[in-house]
């Protein structure tokens, strides 16, 4: 199980599970609902005005944070230790599940989740028997299973959109696959392979393609990173050209468009990328400008992602800014207040959610707020 050359620890975004202090006083819990969702895995199409923001949940900076939330089905996650993840039913407020990680092991995000399944992975990194668990829940009992005829995650990375989640497994050649699977069937098929010691990584999925990283030769001077994209509905990974070769980081497709990010392994900066946009795959490659590596995502018929500015006196504001194919420029779709930090962002039923967190007031708290593309 392999560590992401950028260290998470840094993009602001493990900032809300991983601290420990406590608030002065607790600012009250509360649930708005949000703009109402639409039929799971239709996108919808409301053109390019911007869409009016939804507050979610508010909690303490040490208390529960939204993970995603379903149609039936909202999913938080505690800031102990080791992620208790709960799920909850949206009518009746009922918990249906409390997933406590075994000892040892800490919850990953993401939760995928349908109107009945939910799939949880958890991580042990260290020590000498580092290891990656999956369980599937059947939310209408409750009862917790291990997904069986699923080739084994051999990375901790799972890309999810809706009930189609893709991530990578060791094969019984040794090597690194890239795998789409359906929550519901748990019906899955190979896109790719990479021999070893190379590797597939940074699944993003969307309504109609999975896109990610091959990286071969690495820890060597011929380390080479690539990002690939392919249909879901089934067919051979291609390759998207980069605009300089074997420093692509991640990616998202739609409809045949991709926007990625570049950053070299050896860049002493890795927290900001530089990002792109093809139409189709001999399009010229746009530039997009300097982007907040790992946060592109795709959601309905948008792609997404966060940008950081630094102003003079050294204060950081994030933005968040949406492409969409045929659109001439990105649009910025939110922009945070001046010390505010933003987790990233994530896609259930065509509404996107991002967590931010108030980390300069007293309390501290964080706010997760939610918007129907």
């Amino acid at each position: 199980m392999r560590r992401r050359t950028v260290a998470l620890g840094t993009l602001v975004l493990l900032l809300a599970g991983c601290s420990s202090t406590t608030p002065d006083s607790t600012p009250a819990p509360t649930q708005t609902p949000s703009p109402s969702a639409s039929t799971p895995g239709r996108p919808t199409d409301t053109g390019t005005a911007l869409p009016v923001w939804g507050k979610v949940l508010r909690q303490p900076v040490n208390g529960q944070h939204l993970v995603t939330r379903q149609r039936k089905y909202v999913v938080t996650r505690g800031s102990d230790e080791a992620g208790t993840t709960t799920i909850t039913d949206r009518g009746t407020q009922k918990v249906v599940v409390r997933h406590v990680p075994a000892s040892g092991f800490v919850a990953q995000s993401p939760v995928v989740i349908d109107d009945r399944w939910a799939l949880v992975e958890d991580i042990r990194s260290e020590g000498p028997d580092p290891q990656i668990r999956i369980v599937r829940y059947d939310l209408t009992t409750g009862k917790a299973s291990t997904p069986s005829g699923l080739p084994p995650v051999s990375e901790p990375e799972i890309g999810a959109y809706d009930g189609t989640f893709a991530y990578s497994s060791t094969d019984a050649k040794n090597r690194s696959c890239l795998i789409v699977a359906d929550l519901a069937t748990l019906k899955s098929r190979s896109v790719t392979c990479v021999a070893a010691p190379g590797y597939v990584a940074d699944p993003v999925v969307s309504a109609d393609s999975v896109t990610f990283s091959e990286i071969v030769a690495p820890e060597t001077a011929r380390r080479c990173k690539r990002v690939l994209t392919a249909a879901l509905s089934g067919g051979p990974a291609r390759p998207v050209p980069a605009a300089t070769n074997c420093i692509q980081w991640s990616g998202a497709t739609i409809k045949g468009a991709t926007v990625w990010s570049e950053v070299g392994a050896a860049d002493p900066d890795q927290y900001q990328s530089k990002a792109y946009v093809r139409e189709s795959g001999d399009s010229p490659a746009r530039p997009l400008g300097s982007i907040v590596t790992d946060t592109i995502i795709a959601c309905s018929n948008w792609i997404l992602w966060e940008t950081r500015t630094i102003a003079p006196a050294g204060e950081e504001t994030y933005q968040i800014h949406r492409w969409r194919p045929g659109l001439p420029t990105p649009q910025q779709l939110y922009a945070a207040q001046p010390g505010v930090a933003l987790s990233p962002m994530t896609c259930q039923n065509n509404t996107i959610y991002v967590e931010a967190a108030y980390l300069t007031t007293t309390p501290t708290y964080t706010e997760t707020i939610a918007a129907t593309l």
